[in-house]
Order: C-alpha cells, then structure tokens, then sequence
C-alpha cells in the first residue's frame, strides 16, 4: 500500500509541476491518473480505493493551491455510495470518473460551484443544477458559494468533510514550509544568509513540529474514517482543528519570514495565508468544534 501510494503521489505532483493554482488540470487528472474516481467502486468505473488514497492526491492539491474540485467530489462520491439510490448511482458515477461531470455535496451550506449539487434530506437524496450563489472569498484562488436552501446532511459526511480537508491543508502547510525554509537559506542579511539566525531557526523548528503533528493527526483521521472506526467523529474533528490552526501559524510565519514581498500580488505567500484563513472557517471553524467535542472529551472516564 506503501508502495502505491507513493506511485500516486509521484504522478500526481509530477502532473502538476509545482504550479501554483494552475487551471485546466482537472481534466489531465481524471484522464491520465484516475484522481475523481479514485474512492469508486471499479463496477462504476472507478479504483475503489479508500479516503486514504484520496487524501494523497488532496495532499498534493493543497501543496500547490489547486482549484481542482477534488475535496468536493470526495464528499460526492461518499454522498452517492452512502445514499442507496442505485439510479443516481449508475447515472453519476461513471461522469465523475470521467471528470465529464463535476460533483459536490453540500454541507453547512458551503459549497464549491460544480454541474450538481448533492444534498440529502430525511434520507432522501436530491440533486440542484445551478441556483449556487457564488460569495467573495478571501481565498483567491478556489471560489465558493452558499446554497441557501440546503439544511440536510448525510451520515458521516462531517467526518469525511474534515478529514478529507485536514489533508488538503497538510500539503498546503508543508508546502509553505518548504518555501520559507528555501527563502531565508537564499536571503542574505548582514552578510550571511537569515536563515543562520537562530531566532529564526527556532521559528522554523517549532513551524516544523507543528507540521509534524499535523500529518499525525491527518493521517490518524483520514484512516478512521476509511475504516469506519468509532473514533472517526472525534479523529476527523481533531485533525480539522490541529491542521487548521497548523496552517494559519505556517502561513503567517511564511508572510513574516519573507519580508515585505510578501504582501505583494507578484509573491505567492499571501496566497497560502489567504487559504489558511479561508479553509479554517469550512465545514466548522477550529473553535466550533473545540466547543462541539468538549463536552464529550470532559464526560470520557479516559
């Protein structure tokens, strides 16, 4: 499994060539790597793979701050095989593998624009062509809309949501780190490179540990959710919460560490801080689930 998953990411950021939010990709992805219908059953014409192949490509995505609807399909496909509705099933599946047609779940009335809108309520699953009212979003690089009729939801789909997102900002903090540490070996300052200044070096090894944790919890998540486990609800809420608060101080040390370029519209390091601040508030800010699962972490006799 190992093995493979690396195969996938090797193909994957290979195909993307480290371009930062880059259009027209999503198309090569489904056609020359399979990413929409990694999480479908092959009798759709998919992988039937897992969420944890899906959080690679997720992974490799967030490094370059991809507009690819990938998240989004994700949550679809989840939707769909969880849904029991053969008809709809056979009708969309094979179209999101092929990447002909773009797919998403709507939950807490976040949504990314796509061809369909997936929602589920009292068991009954709909779908909404259009009617997506596209909102000012901090992140420049991905829009989103609200959908204000949407009050359903599906079983799960909160944790897949979060740990599916979780992933995305992994790769999007580790990218930001790589970045930063690159910069500060390449600034001089005082005619040595501001990397050598141990304030910063601090920074960086705690920026480092944060990551680190971050891809802990992702992965510990991520996993859960694949294979069911009890646990899932409050991993997936961990990992949302801890790769949450992992960007945003990753991004603002990026901004920081890379002086006044980095305020700039020619510098990509706003880019990341923007998808930082935009990324925490989906599908729950870090705070709202602190508050959801504190109750529940007080009454644990562990």
């Amino acid at each position: 499994m190992f093995e493979e998953r690396a195969a996938l990411r090797a193909a994957v950021r290979g195909l993307l060539g480290g371009q930062i939010a880059a259009d027209g990709m999503w198309a090569r992805l489904c056609k020359e790597i399979g990413v929409a219908g990694l999480t479908v059953p092959e009798e759709y014409g998919g992988s039937g793979a897992t969420l944890g192949e899906a959080a690679v490509v997720l992974e490799e995505l967030g490094r370059v701050l991809s507009p690819a609807p990938m998240l989004g399909t994700v949550l679809a496909v989840h939707v769909l095989l969880e849904s029991g509705d053969e008809e709809t099933r056979a009708r969309l599946l094979p179209a999101i593998c092929s990447g002909e047609r773009i797919v998403t779940a709507v939950w807490a009335g976040c949504v990314f624009p796509a061809d369909t809108v997936l929602v589920v309520r009292d068991g009954t699953l709909s779908e909404i062509e259009g009617g997506i009212e596209i909102t000012d979003s901090l992140d420049l690089t991905r829009p989103t809309g609200r959908l204000r009729s949407e009050d359903g939801s599906a079983p799960g789909l909160r944790d897949v949501a979060c740990a599916a997102l979780a992933a995305e900002q992994l790769g999007t903090a580790e990218r930001a780190l790589e970045l930063t540490v690159a910069y500060v070996q390449e600034r001089h300052q005082f005619g040595r490179p501001i990397g050598s200044f141990q304030v910063l070096q601090h920074r960086l090894a705690e920026a480092y540990v944060r990551v680190q944790a971050a891809r802990s919890a992702s992965e510990a998540a991520v996993q859960a959710v694949a294979d069911g486990s009890a646990d899932a609800p409050l991993l997936a809420a961990a990992a949302k919460i801890t790769c949450s608060e992992t960007l945003r101080a990753v991004a603002a040390e990026m901004v920081q560490m890379h002086g006044g370029i980095a305020i700039t519209w020619e510098h990509d390091a706003h880019r990341f801080l923007r998808r930082a601040w935009a990324t925490a508030q989906m599908y729950g800010s870090p705070e709202s689930h602190v508050a959801r699962l504190t109750p529940t972490l007080l009454s644990s006799p562990d």
